[in-house]
């Protein structure tokens, strides 16, 4: 009796979390090759969550923050796509009635609900006027930009983003 009430334990467990696995439409990477419009190479420099949380943190004084603040050092994988063509894939997170960020994590899980440090987020600045779904997930190609001076500002931005994959 012992041994069929463990094996219908281990059987029931083992439905309940196939059940609770990623649904087949949420994607498990953010990975995506797309092609330029300009040209018919393949686009291949590409940013990942991964790479975008390999920061670190220095305490300095700001004219705003005397005792301090905490500014990102960007790693010098990051420094090298300053300025170029990027494609990030991540949710979309509400900012007010016209602006989005991007995120690594859900809107419940993101950046402002403390749950997340600021590298799981990014500044959208769409290329056309756009609205989204809170928790869409989708694939931006822009232009990068870090920022590692102005603590007011996000630290990682897509710019002139375009949507390659709803």
């Amino acid at each position: 009796m012992h041994k069929t009430l463990i094996i219908a334990a281990v059987a029931l467990s083992g439905v309940v979390l196939t059940s609770l696995g990623l649904p087949e439409s949420t994607p498990t990477h953010n990975t995506v090759t797309v092609a330029h419009s300009e040209s018919s190479k393949p686009f291949s420099d590409t940013l990942n969550w991964k790479l975008l949380g390999q920061i670190k943190y220095i305490k300095k004084p700001s004219k705003d923050y005397p005792e301090g603040v905490m500014y990102p050092i960007i790693n010098t994988q990051l420094k090298a796509k300053q300025g170029k063509q990027v494609v990030m894939t991540g949710f979309v997170v509400p900012i007010d009635n016209k602006s989005y960020a991007l995120s690594k994590n859900v809107f419940a899980s993101c950046f402002f609900c403390g749950k997340a440090g600021p590298e799981t987020i990014m500044g959208i600045k769409m290329k056309e006027p756009m609205r989204f779904k809170t928790d869409q997930y989708v694939t931006l190609k822009g232009t990068f930009r870090y920022n590692d001076s102005d603590v007011e500002d996000w630290i990682y931005h897509i710019e002139d983003a375009e949507v390659v994959k709803k």
